[in-house]
């Protein structure tokens, strides 16, 4: 396993394999070090380009050796390197780290753009393309295509001057995302409020209080006799990280801090030097015309270019028979949560007022308080509650104990034989029943709000492939998460939400370290098309209400004492509560991303916020405030790589869901049966990567096309006869 190699010779940063010293890796050594490297690697494309231009002119045959192992030697140097700065300004961020960060990235993207648009390497790999002696196998058949519909996009085929403007505008985007992602970043942090008073917590459970407390105690409030904060007595400091928001927008009795917060965090990096408004209309303008460049209609037909999704109308077919099916479920869900709320009104019309009523209609920072308090109702089910029987220790051992089942892997605890960025962050290694190592991975699971960026995700530290020396380099995975940290002697209680989202981006990982392609192009999650990339993620979910799953690792943390199998019940009954506003909001996502990316520019005279306002009565049931501008903080497609792509989770959950039903026709308590479908899943899935079409893979596994059926059946809801799928997905 050749991911410990390291050169004495160079610095951290300049090593480009084996398991980066993070540590060792700082503002100035980024400012010093990435030039060395861009100028190095610079030189050594210069010389690929030498190689290739003599074989085109003497017109010997170009073969795969010739031109895809050094242009992957050159990629893999300037991922590893970059990646590293990358992996750390998104998990250990500073000022320092930051300005480094936007200093080096142009001059990353323009060595991106030569590397794109070489007419030599294009020449060469056109020529391997057409060679009809070349024994390519449909890996390598399927990486040169990817390669070569890459270069077209990175803008091979322009010249002059405008190909000039293509490369300004590329890395203008490059720097209008991390300029976004740092707004929202900074309005999140920057922004926070201070409760004194007992009735300003009042509903809020334990672990919340204690989550608000320490946030203060670490901005230096003290409680009015000068002690520091505490749960009991405050005071207390809410914010717009998740960990703070939701636990108070859901549980706290006061509407009007409800609302203060809610429009806090929904127009957020909205105003002011955080403004993403501008940003926004610059990079979808960008787009547009990067796009019209490359012969593109749209950015929308450009990024479907490369994915599952064949058009914008096919996608907009997928939503629309979700949002038909969905609508009026969320119609029905608002309108039972209005009456709930207006009986308690009445029940209370004889008792003092209070705050958490509300006075007319719903309101958006009502939704949740009373959905929480209509599952109470419903299945005296209180999730905060459940806490204390998920500690993250325990919802470990039972997600390992599950693909030990599935996949016929062993995942063992390995801290301490890896460099970490912070002593938060954890490493296991993966293998199989032999002890024979398969992968690895860090886990980096806790929420730091002023270091860390919010949300959960995979990324790729190592990738496999064969070394120079023919050695194999193993899988190494980033899994990052955000979930609630452990306090004092408690370790990380975790939400239901939590245990699912950890589930979520291991399956990212399973992915990326079970795969058995060679060929790091290929391998993993690499060469797969966006919009099949959330399968097996999504996939993983499902298992967190598998009985003996869930019931195997749910375990008090205290006393031992497995979750109360009432409770398990309760989970269970209420898996699809809300199911038509939660399918509803992704859809609502996932189209406004594709009008903006097909149909917005600067001269239709709307805003893009006007566009998704315009949207909104038919996929919102509770329409936008006027200080709504969700738009500024929707880093996924402004910074996120899913620019014309968040449909990518419904299509990918089609997928998942039509998956899991395998195991459901197998027996999800027929251990044997998991056994046997888990093994296809492994050798088909999670296995061949982007070695084949996702579609073909799938029906590899499925024995047939996905459809919606299984996907409306989990989420609760029905179709009519006339809404019945249309057709099958791939």
């Amino acid at each position: 396993m050749a991911n410990n190699l390291k050169n004495p010779v160079l610095p951290a940063l300049l090593q480009g394999q084996g398991l980066p010293e993070y540590k060792e890796i700082n503002a100035n050594e980024i400012q010093i070090h990435i030039p060395r490297l861009l100028r190095s690697l610079n030189n050594e494309l210069s010389e690929l380009e030498q190689a290739l231009n003599k074989k085109l002119v003497s017109e010997e045959t170009i073969t795969w050796e010739d031109v895809m192992p050094p242009l992957h030697h050159i990629n893999e140097q300037l991922r590893w390197s970059w990646g590293v700065v990358s992996h750390l300004n998104g998990v250990n961020n500073s000022s320092e780290l930051r300005e480094a960060h936007t200093a080096q990235q142009p001059e990353v993207v323009r060595f991106g753009n030569r590397i794109g648009q070489s007419k030599a390497i294009h020449s060469a790999l056109i020529k391997l393309n057409k060679n009809p002696d070349q024994s390519l196998d449909q890996t390598q058949q399927r990486i040169l295509n990817t390669e070569l519909l890459s270069m077209k996009h990175r803008g091979v085929g322009l010249e002059g001057a405008i190909q000039q403007e293509f490369n300004s505008a590329s890395e203008r985007l490059a720097e209008l995302a991390t300029n976004f992602s740092n707004h929202v970043l900074d309005a999140t942090q920057q922004w926070s409020l201070l409760l004194t008073e007992s009735e300003q917590v009042d509903g809020l459970p334990p672990r919340a209080l204690e989550i608000l407390a320490s946030a203060a105690r670490d901005a230096g409030d003290l409680h009015e006799n000068g002690q520091p904060a505490n749960a009991e007595h405050g005071p207390w400091r809410v914010g717009l990280d998740l960990p703070r928001y939701i636990p108070f927008i859901t549980y706290s009795s006061q509407r009007e801090l409800r609302e203060t917060i809610y429009k806090a965090h929904v127009s957020r990096a909205s105003s002011a030097e955080l403004n993403n408004q501008p940003l926004i209309e610059e990079i979808l303008d960008l787009r547009l015309d990067q796009a019209k460049r490359l012969g593109y209609a749209n950015w929308a037909e450009l990024s479907l270019a490369s994915k599952m999704a064949d058009s914008v109308q096919s996608v907009e077919c997928l939503l629309e028979e979700l949002r038909s099916a969905a609508y009026p479920v969320a119609e029905s869900e608002l309108a039972e949560l209005q009456k709930f709320a207006n009986q308690h009104i009445e029940s209370t019309k004889t008792k003092t007022a209070r705050d958490d009523l509300p006075h007319d209609e719903l309101k958006p920072w009502d939704v949740s308080f009373w959905a929480e308090r209509l599952r109470q109702d419903r299945f005296n089910l209180n999730q905060e509650n459940l806490r204390p029987w998920f500690p993250l220790p325990r919802v470990l051992e039972g997600l390992f104990n599950l693909c030990e089942l599935l996949f016929n892997i062993r995942i063992e605890a390995a801290d301490g034989e890896a460099p970490i960025w912070h002593d938060d962050v954890r490493f296991f290694r993966v293998l199989d029943q032999n002890g024979e190592a398969l992968a690895a991975f860090y886990l980096d699971p806790f929420s730091r709000p002023s270091s860390k960026r919010g949300g959960a995700w995979m990324d790729e530290c190592l990738i496999r492939s064969r070394g120079d020396d023919n050695q194999l380099v193993l899988p190494v995975a980033y899994l990052i998460c955000n979930q609630t940290p452990p306090i004092g002697d408690k370790p990380s209680l975790m939400s239901f939400e939590e245990v699912e989202t950890l589930f979520h981006e291991f399956g990212h990982g399973l992915q990326h370290m079970l795969t058995t392609i060679n060929h790091p192009e290929a391998a993993g999650i690499n060469n797969i098309e966006w919009d099949a990339v959330e399968l097996p993620s999504q996939f993983m979910e499902n298992w967190c209400l598998h009985r003996p799953t869930l019931m195997g690792m749910a375990k008090h943390w205290q006393t031992n004492e497995p979750l109360p199998e009432e409770e398990f019940q309760k989970l269970k009954s209420s898996r699809t509560f809300m199911a038509g506003s939660a399918t509803l909001r992704q859809v609502h996502f996932a189209l406004i991303d594709l009008r903006l990316h097909s149909q917005w520019n600067s001269a239709i005279g709307i805003t893009p916020n006007q566009m998704r306002l315009e949207l909104s009565p038919s996929t919102t049931i509770i329409h936008p405030i006027k200080e709504d501008n969700f738009l500024c903080a929707f880093s996924h497609i402004f910074c996120g790589g899913y620019a014309a792509g968040y449909y990518s989770y419904k299509w990918a959950e089609v997928l998942s869901a039509d998956a899991f039903s395998a195991f459901e026709e197998a027996g999800l308590d027929l251990d044997e049966k998991l056994k046997e479908t888990g093994a296809r899943f492994r050798e088909t899935v999670l296995s061949l990567g982007g070695s084949k079409p996702p579609s073909e893979v799938f029906v590899s596994f499925r024995g047939r096309p996905a459809n919606t059926s299984a996907l409306i059946r989990h989420s609760g809801l029905t179709l009519s006869e006339e809404q019945q799928p249309k057709a099958a997905i791939g």
